[in-house]
């Protein structure tokens, strides 16, 4: 493990230098926070809770999103390693004695923890102070706020995972856009990004129960609230171990799958 520790470390002490790019994103996460809550307020009406979705949950899970948004986005990529897969340079990383999908896994995973901790503090701390019902809510319990932590990490890996299927089809596709708009959109709706699940009809809320996507941010999110209540959260947190090690079992295999058939032209 010792190698994949040392990129880690070395992605983040790089990913954590972009402070201007922070900036920027927090300035727009703010913007689009205030977006959303003013359309699902209008959503809401004169109502307090929807489906047991109380207004102050759905405004706590609105800034949520946008503080961790790098956390969660699928639609985010590494423009280097794309480059790197059309071009052919590819051939450099398949050379060192590392597992490749190990390796691109601990690069993404690092650069996404660096983004979405530049970003989420400002955010945190700012719309806590704004009034109740506009603003981010304290979690319901220390239990909540512990479980939310756990939670939130390891839908940060599984998204990682996820987001790997978009590198391994470049290989076959070399064109990084029909998997990003794909992956973006889909996951996108189904973690909650577009629609919060609590808001959805119940038949398509137990068809996103058996996909990844929403333990990546709905369910972090509805833990932090408190509308997940302890029993369920730890039901969810054993489902998110079992993708944690389903996914990432599937996308190595399809790696090496992969890379048997490859073909790099060039000297």
């Amino acid at each position: 493990m010792r190698p994949y520790i040392g990129i880690f470390k070395t992605q983040f002490k790089q990913g954590i230098q972009y402070r201007t790019a922070a900036i920027a994103g927090i300035a727009t996460q703010f913007f689009f926070g205030w977006v959303f809550i003013a359309i699902f307020s209008a959503f809401y009406g004169d109502q307090t809770a929807v489906n047991g979705f109380t207004k102050a949950q759905m405004t706590t899970y609105i800034w949520l999103q946008q503080a961790f948004l790098a956390f969660i986005m699928l639609w985010y990529r590494d423009n280097s390693l794309l480059e790197m897969i059309r071009t052919g340079h590819v051939a450099y990383e398949l050379c060192r004695p590392l597992n490749i999908y190990a390796h691109w896994y601990a690069r993404i995973f690092s650069q996404r923890l660096s983004s979405g901790l530049l970003r989420c503090v400002p955010i945190l701390l700012l719309t806590a102070l704004f009034p109740f019902g506009f603003g981010l809510s304290l979690p319901e319990t220390p239990i909540s706020a512990m479980l939310f932590v756990i939670s939130l990490l390891l839908g940060l890996m599984i998204n990682t995972a996820i987001s790997m299927f978009v590198y391994i089809s470049v290989f076959v596709t070399l064109s990084p856009a029909g998997s990003l708009l794909i992956f973006g959109i889909v996951g996108e709706f189904f973690s909650g990004g577009t629609l919060p699940i609590p808001l959805m009809p119940m038949t398509l809320q137990r068809v996103v129960a058996f996909l990844p996507f929403a333990y990546t941010a709905d369910f972090p999110f509805r833990v932090y609230s408190g509308n997940i209540g302890t029993a369920e959260a730890l039901a969810g947190i054993g489902i998110q171990l079992l993708w944690l090690v389903l996914l990432p079992f599937i996308g190595n295999r399809l790696m090496n799958g992969t890379l048997k058939k490859l073909v790099i032209q060039g000297g």
